[in-house]
């Protein structure tokens, strides 16, 4: 039998959220790359993206908030936090790229994004099972 401080239950609490954010970001950045997709081939394409965009920047700063909370009075460590903070900027740079039309750096950038959620998502996962 096990006890946990109040401080390691919410610990893992904050660690459960940041993965969870993670899992929402890397989803989010999926369906832009559907909405990408759609807007070349459907009228209503450029609302779809326009929209998922707002929700993955949206997914981006909910993982910086769950990141900071987790390390600040969660105790983690500070390096999630420097994570989301990287792809907040990428996030930003890439809604900046998207309306200014400048795709040779866009999609590129996008592709770049949901690889590097996808490995920080498996550094999560693989921190968190013993």
């Amino acid at each position: 039998m096990s006890t946990q401080t109040a401080g390691q239950q919410r610990g893992t609490r904050f660690s459960t959220f940041v993965r969870a954010t993670i899992a929402l970001q890397t989803t989010a950045i999926l369906l832009q790359s559907v909405s990408a997709g759609m807007l070349l081939s459907t009228r209503h394409g450029d609302l779809l993206h326009s929209a998922g965009a707002r929700v993955m920047y949206g997914m981006t700063m909910l993982y910086l908030l769950a990141a900071v909370l987790a390390w600040r009075p969660g105790g983690a460590s500070l390096r999630p936090v420097l994570y989301a903070t990287g792809f907040l900027l990428l996030a930003s740079l890439q809604v900046v790229l998207g309306i200014a039309h400048v795709l040779s750096v866009h999609v590129p950038l996008g592709i770049l994004m949901f690889g590097l959620s996808l490995l920080d998502l498996n550094r999560a996962v693989r921190s968190a099972t013993p």
